[in-house]
């Protein structure tokens, strides 16, 4: 019969996967590096495959541990979930709790304060990524639960595999450049670029959809990717770009670069979760964020 890898293998494998360095990884795990060089390689002998390319000056995941770093993080994540659920008596463990950039900035500061200071056992894993990327880790139980943006009229995840609850309400903004003269449609614009971020987020998907309105994006406009709204925002202020952002992060840089703006859409921030996920710690932080919702009336 064929063993089966530990979970403290995995737990090791992903350390040293995240680090890139034995050193840094066994200072994470309270071990000596030279154990955690033996485990790896033991690793490496069960599955019969090399996991990290090693060399003087470069450390870093093969294709087959790229692929087995997927698998690990579902393995160890299902095991702390089932932990905490075989244990109901208060929230403990690890929450993973994906979000958009901008409601981390604006929305999540608050609760987060908040959950901390009620259920200070539980550790807060907090990432950023655009909303199909996250609703991807949702399903992949990469994170236990994300805030995506779900623009009107858009399908929404799934219902038989993830469960969605409209938790915030964004009012988004197109910005122009200082001085530019109104806008009623993509004709009028004078800038010929969208600073947004990567594809997979909502609000960029939004903005494209309005400048190709009539079938195709107007010639010669291109998209600039940036990573951060205040990139975004240095960028209209210069006069080479648009942009479309929620107020509610608008209004945290107001003070950063003068910008006019121009009302644009209204869209709900949802919290996304896999059906049937329901650790104390989930049902916590979704009863934190009961008290900071403002949409009435579609509360849980």
């Amino acid at each position: 019969m064929e063993k089966f890898v530990d979970l403290a293998s995995l737990a090791i494998f992903r350390t040293v996967a995240r680090e890139l360095s034995i050193t840094r990884a066994a200072q994470q795990l309270g071990r000596v590096p030279s154990n955690v060089t033996t485990r790896i390689q033991q690793l490496e002998e069960e599955l019969g495959v090399l996991l990290f390319e090693r060399d003087r000056k470069r450390f870093s995941l093969t294709a087959q541990g790229e692929l087995f770093l997927d698998y690990a993080d579902r393995l160890l994540n299902l095991a702390e979930e089932a932990q905490q659920v075989l244990k109901p008596a208060a929230p403990t463990g690890v929450l993973r709790i994906g979000s958009m950039e901008c409601t981390v900035a604006s929305r999540l500061p608050l609760p987060l304060s908040r959950f901390h200071q009620q259920w200070p056992d539980v550790r807060l894993e907090i990432s950023t990524s655009p909303s199909r990327q996250l609703i991807d880790a949702v399903r992949k139980r990469r994170l236990d639960c994300a805030l995506v943006a779900l623009p009107p009229g858009d399908a929404e995840p799934d219902p038989e595999e993830i469960e969605t609850w409209p938790v915030f309400r964004e009012e988004l903004v197109l910005l122009l450049p200082p001085g530019h003269v109104p806008v009623n449609g993509p004709a009028d614009l004078a800038p010929r670029s969208l600073a947004a971020f990567a594809p997979g987020c909502t609000y960029r998907g939004m903005a494209e959809d309005w400048l190709s309105a009539d079938g195709s994006m107007p010639v010669g406009f291109q998209v600039q990717g940036v990573s951060s709204y205040h990139a975004m925002l240095a960028c209209v202020s210069s006069g080479s770009c648009i942009s479309v952002m929620p107020r509610s992060v608008l209004e945290l840089m107001r003070h950063a670069a003068p910008v006019k703006e121009k009302p644009f859409a209204t869209v709900d921030t949802a919290l996304v979760w896999r059906r049937g996920f329901d650790t104390p710690a989930f049902a916590a932080w979704r009863e934190t964020l009961v008290g900071s919702s403002d949409i009435v009336g579609e509360g849980l």
